[in-house]
């Protein structure tokens, strides 16, 4: 790192945790973030003020003014543009030192393949199932850890899917795909606009441990909040040993 690097990080770097090295493995990171929205927001602006070196930022919608209620990477200048765009822009004004690469579209198949191989650590900020189980299994197959988050009405949860551990479950060992589960919108059933700031933040976090390597992830654990009543839960997850996904996968 250089002296503007040292300066920039150094609350960080005073971390034992953290430290140099640990703020090196931040700087010479790749992190895909599949979103550019409640969750995606927060999440992307705190790696990039921690000092991801890349961050891959996907996401094919465009900002409405409905969004700006809890999407706090736009601005009223911003509606009609491309969220990825728009997102690049606020990002650069935060840190300018990471590199932003914006993907204008839902990344699916081959490319959504690729871009996780490229990547250290996964962050989900989608909001649908089918594009959640597909990062899932192109995470599995590929050993990336995978932090997932999810925020409707005033509830969240995040949790870690980290297959380079043998006990870990996957995504879709939680909710397994085909399943009759009622997929809950924020157009149909509404947001509460700090709860997408809470759950971006913790997998902001969860993201930075997994790249330092310090202290303990959510991998094995669902965490719940009920902001209603403030309340937190956690819920123990284990593996399903036959699991269609990460069961097939040595």
């Amino acid at each position: 790192m250089n002296d503007n690097q040292l300066l920039r990080y150094s609350r960080h770097i005073l971390l034992p945790q953290i430290g140099i090295e640990g703020q090196d493995a931040i700087v010479a990171a790749r992190v895909l973030v599949v979103g550019a929205g409640g969750l995606g927001s927060p999440a992307a602006m705190y790696l990039a003020a921690a000092g991801v070196g890349t961050l891959v930022l996907a996401d094919g919608d465009t900002v409405d003014l409905t969004n700006l209620q809890r999407q706090i990477l736009h601005s009223q200048k911003s509606i009609g543009r491309l969220k990825v765009e728009s997102g690049a822009d606020a990002l650069a004004l935060l840190n300018p030192e990471t590199r932003v690469i914006p993907l204008a579209r839902r990344l699916e198949d081959a490319e959504l393949d690729a871009e996780i191989a490229l990547a250290d650590v996964v962050l989900d900020c989608s909001d649908n199932f089918a594009t959640r189980h597909a990062i899932n299994r192109a995470c599995v197959q590929h050993r990336k850890p995978l932090v997932s988050g999810a925020a409707v009405r005033f509830d969240g949860q995040v949790s870690v899917f980290d297959l380079r551990q043998v006990a870990s479950p996957c995504y879709h060992c939680l909710f397994p795909e085909g399943e009759d589960v009622d997929e809950v919108r924020c157009a149909v059933m509404g947001v509460f606009a700090p709860i997408t700031g809470i759950v971006g933040a913790v997998q902001a976090a969860e993201a930075l441990k997994l790249l330092v390597g310090c202290g303990e992830t959510l991998t094995g654990r669902l965490l719940l909040l009920d902001a209603l009543a403030m309340e937190w839960r956690t819920i123990r997850l284990g593996r399903d040993p036959s699991c269609a996904v990460c069961a097939i996968v040595p």
